[in-house]
């Protein structure tokens, strides 16, 4: 396969490849609700592209102006059918915990409102940049429900049990600024800016040996559900394991013959 290749087919998803960065807009307006299709859509669409080499990072926003996604559609659960609250719960987990494992760097545009699982697909990714009016939130409980889409996991990783608290017990919706002060998003831009900003950061990482940033994340990652004794071993053997990828021989020549390294993702 090449960064040619046409993603096509995505129920409530539209893909198109810039240069090494798949771009993926959430699409199902008016508010970019997430439906089951649309969850086995991106679960199938981050296993296509992670068997792509030529991808080496992917950038997610929201279609039109007004929202990245805001979440499930409550109707869906208006009757308290529990077979359908099974499925999209599974549905949501499945896509989301196979987002935070694509092995390339992730980064949500974050163009608009992400509520609910909107923001728990945002929070999916490595890295969020918001634009300045974004609003955010995980209002679950306010209905009687609670974020089943790693929420509660991944937001108190992020921004500590205290703001995550805040945010899902008692509802608080915040704004970009409060968002950035406490750690949710990495940078705030102008109306209209994450996007390049998000393609920018996304070029930027491809600089770096694909092969090197894969080892890396999960090492990161890893820390989460592992002791610190476990992972610093695991950070020796993944350093040794690199020598045996074409592209530490390609980075390190590359270094001392003064050139840009050409990645091979092998």
């Amino acid at each position: 396969m090449s960064n040619a290749t046409q993603y096509t087919g995505y129920t409530n998803l539209q893909c198109e490849v810039i240069g090494n960065t798949a771009l993926l807009t959430i699409a199902n307006p008016p508010a970019n609700t997430w439906t089951s299709a649309g969850l086995q859509a991106l679960t199938r669409l981050v296993h296509d592209l992670n068997a792509n080499p030529a991808i080496y990072s992917l950038v997610v926003t929201g279609e039109g102006q007004k929202f990245f996604s805001a979440g499930a559609d409550l109707k869906l659960f208006a009757d308290g059918d529990k077979a359908v609250a099974l499925d999209m719960a599974r549905r949501f987990g499945e896509a989301f915990e196979t987002l935070s494992q694509f092995r390339g760097v992730s980064i949500a545009a974050i163009n608009g409102y992400a509520m609910g699982g909107g923001l728990e697909c945002a929070l999916a990714c490595d890295l969020r940049i918001a634009e300045s009016q974004a609003q955010m939130a995980l209002p679950e409980a306010t209905v009687g429900l609670l974020p089943c889409a790693g929420g509660t996991q991944n937001l108190a990783w992020l921004v500590g049990e205290g703001w995550a608290k805040r945010l899902i017990l008692c509802g608080e919706r915040i704004d970009a600024a409060t968002a950035l002060r406490i750690g949710l998003v990495e940078e705030v831009v102008a109306t209209g800016g994450a996007l390049d900003r998000a393609l920018a950061l996304a070029k930027q990482a491809g600089k770096q040996s694909p092969v090197s940033v894969k080892a890396c994340k999960q090492l990161i990652q890893g820390a989460r559900k592992q002791p610190l004794a476990a992972v610093l071993p695991q950070e020796r053997e993944a350093f040794l394991g690199l020598f045996d990828t074409a592209d530490q021989k390609e980075g390190v020549a590359a270094f001392l013959e003064k050139r840009q390294p050409v990645w091979s993702n092998a």
